[in-house]
C-alpha cells in the first residue's frame, strides 16, 4: 500500500507542455488519483487568475499560488500574505535606477511599470497568458503578492546583494519571480499539510523549475520532470520522463499511486 496521500503539481513544464497543452495521459492520471481519494494540489508561481483555466480543466480546487504567498484549500484561502508595501517601494526604486521593467501581480489583476516592453511581452507569451496593461502606480493602492522583474542573468546578482528580505527566482530567460523571502512553494505546501494533518513524508511533488527546489526537498517524494532544469534533478528522489512523454503518468506509476 502506498504511503502517499497528497500530490502537488507545478504547472509550466510539468502539467502543461511548452505549447500550453495538458497531455491526455496526464488528465487520465489525475482522474485515477481522484478515484483513489488522493488529494491533488497545484503548486505554482502563477497568479490565481492565471492558473484558473488549468485548475478548472483538471477539476482541482486547491492550490499554492504566487510561490507560496497565497494558498487556497478546497476553494478557501488559508494563506493570504501580500508583499509589505515598503519592500515593494524599495524594489521599484532600485529597478527604475537600473531601467528594469516590473510587473505587479495583485490578487485579481496585474499591471506593468513599462508600456509594452518586449521582455514583458515575451515572458507572458511563454506563459500563454495575456500581457499586462500599463499602470506604473498599481503597486501603491493594491496588495501585491508577487513581482516579475525583467533583467538579464548577468544583472541579477545586484538584486540579491541589495535585498535580504526578498527572494529572486529566475523563472524564464528574461524574467525573475520576486517574492517575500519567507515564502516558497514549500511553505505553501507546509500550510496545506498542517491544515490537513498530513506529514511531509506522505506527500509527493512534481516540478521542473528552480522555484521547485524547496518543494521537492520538503516532501517525502520529490520528482523532477525529464525536462527539468539541470540544477533541480540532483535534488529529486528520482527523475521521470519529459512532460510530453507521459512524465506524470510514468512517475505516478513508479511510486505506486496509479
Amino acid at each position: 500500500m502506498t504511503p502517499y496521500k497528497i500530490v502537488f503539481f507545478d504547472i509550466d513544464g510539468t502539467l502543461i507542455t511548452v505549447e500550453g497543452q495538458i497531455p491526455y495521459e496526464t488528465k487520465e492520471s489525475i482522474d485515477q488519483l481522484k478515484e483513489s481519494n488522493v488529494k491533488i494540489v497545484i503548486a505554482t508561481g502563477r497568479a490565481p487568475y492565471h492558473l484558473k483555466p488549468i485548475a478548472e480543466e483538471l477539476g482541482i480546487d486547491s492550490y499554492v499560488s504566487f510561490n507560496g504567498s497565497y494558498v487556497v484549500f478546497e476553494g478557501k484561502p488559508i494563506v493570504d500574505e501580500p508583499f509589505p508595501t515598503n519592500s515593494v517601494q524599495l524594489l521599484v526604486e532600485f529597478a527604475q535606477k537600473n531601467n528594469h521593467p516590473l510587473v505587479y501581480l495583485g490578487n485579481e489583476d496585474y499591471y506593468a511599470s513599462y508600456h509594452e516592453h518586449p521582455d514583458i511581452i515575451e515572458t507572458f507569451q511563454w506563459l500563454k497568458v495575456a500581457p499586462p496593461n500599463f499602470d506604473s502606480n498599481f503597486w501603491k493602492g493594491n496588495s501585491i503578492y508577487q513581482v516579475v522583474l525583467c533583467c538579464d542573468s548577468h544583472e541579477e546578482n545586484k538584486y540579491h546583494q541589495n535585498f535580504s528580505d526578498i527572494k529572486f527566482i529566475r523563472s524564464y530567460k528574461q524574467s525573475i519571480d520576486v517574492i517575500p523571502s519567507e515564502y516558497s512553494k514549500a511553505s505553501g505546501i507546509e500550510s496545506i499539510l498542517r491544515f490537513m494533518g498530513i506529514s511531509p513524508s506522505e506527500a509527493v511533488a512534481f516540478g521542473d523549475g528552480l522555484n521547485d527546489r524547496e518543494m521537492l526537498s520538503y516532501v517525502g517524494m520529490g520528482i523532477a520532470m525529464g525536462n527539468a532544469h539541470a540544477e533541480l534533478k540532483p535534488i529529486a528522489n528520482f527523475v521521470t520522463k519529459n512532460v510530453n512523454n507521459r512524465g506524470i503518468q510514468f512517475g505516478l506509476k513508479k511510486i505506486g499511486l496509479i
